[in-house]
């Protein structure tokens, strides 16, 4: 009776725990996702078999030989036993082994620098951690955008991710594996939605005051259709983002919109990347092709001009030495000329 009136509080407490995991790393839409949460499943079983049995030992040993039964003594007779050992030692190193080798496999598996095995084109997006945004760029399509992630269903999600300041994490927990975002460095993730929907992205690393509101939106587009038509609207809604308009959006600001840009200067995100790298190589904007172009066509005469310049130095050093070594070899010569006719 008792056991039937306390199952309804349980369950509804059950539920009530549970419902939490929706949105979460055990409510998964993605490939990623799905290994991570059958693999916290299978190592946590795995320790529950050494947990669940220490856990009840330890009640009911406490209980068994409580202080208040005076009708026992007890009074053990032994002081070794080989079956305790042998439970206590064996038992915990075969789950470790078991461990290490689902870990070992997992970790090479889930590495999130492996690309994703999917005969779909990947999709490729630049992502920078601001004080306190994210900004999203896409070299391929030549927009960006800010606090909004898009990408269709069932096609891989190529990520390269650095940081403009602060050390950030970037995670989006349907989808797996979070990373981290450093200034100075670009690290790598590759994720995929199985389905379509919108998931919360966040930063799972505190960064500041304006931590809590760094938050975005991935929204994994049922078709690819759907995802050129994002690309289209952001196109058409979209300001410009070059190096200047990059200084503006980067300064601290908390909680921020939405933000479009429809065109964005080529080379932008290797400039973040390396802005710290060489502070006075300040990166100017360039709106056009046949400016990267000109500064290319510079640089490689700068590089044959030099290459060059190499070479004469090197043609009159050596020709200097040899002619010190034929004005050193001839007065040898008068010399020991000399020194025969005195004799």
């Amino acid at each position: 009776m008792l056991i039937r009136h306390l199952s309804k509080p349980a369950l509804a407490a059950l539920a009530f725990m549970l419902a939490g995991c929706e949105g979460g790393v055990l409510d998964p839409k993605g490939q990623v996702g799905m290994d991570e949460k059958h693999l916290i499943i299978v190592a946590t079983l795995l320790m529950l078999i050494v947990v669940i049995p220490v856990i009840f030992m330890t009640l009911y040993f406490a209980w068994k030989y409580r202080d208040g039964r005076d009708q026992e003594i007890y009074a053990p007779k032994w002081a070794h036993s080989t079956t305790i050992e042998i439970v206590v030692w064996v038992i915990p190193i075969i789950i470790v082994v078991i461990l290490g080798v689902i870990t070992w496999n997992s970790t090479h598996d889930l590495d999130p620098y492996k690309p994703l095995d999917h005969p779909a084109k990947p999709v490729t997006v630049e992502v920078v951690s601001l004080d306190w945004k994210w900004l999203f760029i896409y070299p391929e399509y030549g927009i960006a955008s800010v606090n909004e992630l898009a990408f269709p269903a069932n096609v891989p999600v190529n990520f390269n991710i650095t940081s403009d300041t602060a050390m950030n994490s970037f995670f989006i927990p349907q989808l797996g594996s979070q990373i981290y975002s450093m200034a100075g460095m670009a690290t790598k993730l590759h994720l995929i939605a199985n389905e379509p929907g919108t998931f919360n992205g966040i930063s799972a690393n505190y960064s500041g005051a304006g931590f809590s509101g760094m938050k975005f939106k991935a929204i994994a587009t049922p078709t690819i259709g759907d995802f050129d038509a994002w690309v289209a609207k952001v196109k058409q809604q979209g300001s410009s983002l070059n190096v200047e308009q990059y200084k503006l959006l980067a300064k601290k600001s908390e909680n921020n919109p939405v933000q479009y840009y429809g065109s964005v200067q080529h080379g932008i995100f290797n400039h973040i990347v390396m802005q710290y790298m060489h502070p006075d190589s300040n990166m100017k904007p360039m709106d056009t092709m046949e400016e990267m172009n000109d500064m290319e066509s510079m640089s490689s005469r700068d590089h044959a001009k030099h290459m060059q310049d190499m070479e004469h130095i090197t043609d009159t050093d050596v020709e200097h030495h040899s002619g010190h070594s034929s004005s050193t070899h001839s007065t040898t010569e008068h010399s020991s000329t000399a020194s025969g006719e005195a004799e």
